[in-house]
């Protein structure tokens, strides 16, 4: 049986094996319930107070003992549902009030709009960041400046990149600053040409952020996104711009 069930149910490792003891054993008094569970007294006596405040077991005085029964497995589901009630309201409230809330209580710009990413992990990250934000756009489409130098190291931790942007129906605009670059679908690319080598560079547009990616030593790659709809609408101009005279 899988215990995942029951500690999304609120209910520990001790508690399950207490109420199966129960199940097993019927209504019985504490001393029992431990020996047969393997769970010490103290403990155990602990656990069926939570457990009853659950809704998981019941107990009846007789004398000065408790005997505690467990109830019938069915209240697992009620258990169930009621989350799930819980949650759905949870998200309903998060959607319509919480977060425009929290959303509010933030300046326009902080410290808290610029993150930074490292390593193949971080990488990888930002491009997904990249395909999640624009999936939820009406224009599906972001644009990108790129140099040669690190178009072998951009998709190294996320190889399927490109085929999970055209499932998506994301199209691209890519400025390529010196030679190379694939063509692909939903994918228009123009040149700026160059004289020598140039660095390795990474911009990507995808409003209101903007990922920029480059190589560290031993091509270690780094990563900003800053998260500012000003900013990134004013480098979206500059791209604009340069895309019209190409």
């Amino acid at each position: 049986m899988n215990d995942k069930i029951f500690e999304q149910l609120g209910l520990s490792a001790r508690e399950v094996t207490l109420y199966r003891t129960l199940l097993t054993l019927g209504p019985s008094s504490i001393r029992t319930i431990a020996e047969q569970s393997g769970i010490n007294r103290g403990t155990a006596y602990e656990c069926l107070k939570e457990m009853q405040l659950k809704g998981v077991v019941t107990y009846l005085p007789k004398g000065k003992r408790r005997y505690f029964s467990p109830r019938d497995p069915d209240v697992l589901l009620q258990m169930a549902e009621e989350r799930r009630q819980s949650l759905d309201q949870a998200i309903d409230q998060l959607k319509s009030r919480v977060i425009p809330e929290l959303h509010h209580l933030r300046p326009a710009f902080n410290t808290a709009n610029v993150q930074f990413y490292e390593g193949d992990a971080g990488i990888e990250l930002v491009l997904r960041d990249i395909l999640n934000t624009v999936s939820q756009q009406q224009v599906r489409e972001y644009s990108v400046f790129s140099s040669k130098p690190i178009r072998a190291h951009l998709y190294r931790p996320f190889p399927n990149f490109t085929n999970q942007r055209i499932q998506k129906q994301i199209g691209v605009r890519v400025i390529a600053i010196g030679e190379g670059g694939e063509d692909a679908k939903l994918s228009e690319r123009k040149w700026i040409r160059t004289e020598g080598p140039v660095d390795a560079a990474y911009i990507a547009l995808y409003p209101p952020k903007i990922a920029i990616i480059s190589l560290a030593s031993e091509n270690y790659p780094t990563a900003v996104v800053i998260d500012s709809k000003e900013v990134a609408a004013a480098q979206q101009i500059v791209f604009d711009t340069l895309w019209g005279l190409l």
